[in-house]
């Protein structure tokens, strides 16, 4: 296992130092698949193959994560044959980051060359039939965290105005639906609600959560779908349920309860991931 640190920025003026860093510190390393994993769910990285771990703190505007459960590292190797780029931890819109920083991993992965992004996050199940545990592919999203693309647009990463229909695409919906049929895994779908957090959601919030078509709601991945999109990647995402927002029963929620239940649904959520990617 290598580590990979200290990373010099240079700016001269024509080169990006994140695109200097993908070509020059990676090696020209060229992969496939990009994943960005959610709080509690950072097991996956124990399936990559010959794994270089790069700490976040070595890639130039990376900030450093405040989040339990988000170690912070980019680990390069290979999963199922595939060669991934995982990112073991995101940043939020909550830690005071602005959409374009918590969207900095997609954007260097789509700089490598990554054209297919999974996304995992831990969500507040908002969908009455929902309990603990569930794994809910994404099919659609709501966001109230402002969009990463506002501001000027940079022409040679992707369009002005991307398209949102099938964000989250059909196919691999489809493999991924496919991959848990073969492992005996049950998957829901549903809507995810971004939220700007970092506090829980009242009562009221969720009821109108549940008007508004949400099933799951959370406090990330959708300002990364939407990055991906913009940059030409097909992506998928999968929220674990980690506790039930029931208005009627309002019970409060805590971090500690969110990583428990990452940890109970580790080997599920490997393999599951590890067999979307062996078949994408």
């Amino acid at each position: 296992m290598e580590i990979i640190s200290g990373y010099n920025i240079v700016k001269d003026g024509e080169h990006s130092p994140v695109k200097d860093f993908a070509i020059e510190r990676t090696g020209g390393f060229a992969p496939q698949v990009g994943i960005v994993l959610g709080s509690g769910l950072g097991a996956l990285t124990e399936a990559v193959e010959s794994p270089v771990i790069i700490p976040y703190s070595s890639i130039p505007g990376f900030p450093a994560p405040t989040v339990a459960g988000h170690k912070g590292n980019m680990i390069l190797g290979t999963i199922a044959g595939k060669r991934v780029a995982v990112m073991d931890g995101r940043f939020h819109y909550y830690e005071g980051h602005p959409s374009t920083v918590t969207t900095l991993p997609v954007r260097l992965m789509a700089t490598m060359g990554v054209g297919t992004l999974l996304l995992s996050n831990a969500a507040g199940g908002i969908n009455s039939s929902f309990e603990v545990g569930d794994i809910m592919l994404i099919k659609d999203h709501i966001s109230f965290i402002p969009n990463p693309l506002i501001g000027p647009n940079d022409d040679t990463t992707g369009p002005r105005f991307p398209s949102m229909v099938d964000a989250c695409s059909p196919r691999l919906r489809d493999v991924a639906s496919s991959a848990a049929a073969r492992l005996g895994i049950e998957l829901k779908d549903g809507v995810y609600v971004a939220v700007t957090g970092p506090s829980y959601e009242t009562p009221a919030e969720v009821r109108f959560y549940r008007m508004i078509g949400g099933d799951a709601v959370g406090m990330s991945t959708v300002t990364e779908v939407i990055a991906a999109r913009h940059a030409g990647m097909e992506v998928m995402a999968a929220s674990l349920i980690t506790n039930i927002n029931n208005p009627d029963n309002p019970a409060p929620a805590d971090h500690a309860e969110v990583l428990e239940a990452g940890r109970r649904a580790t080997k599920r959520l490997t393999s599951l991931f590890t067999e979307i990617i062996a078949n994408i």
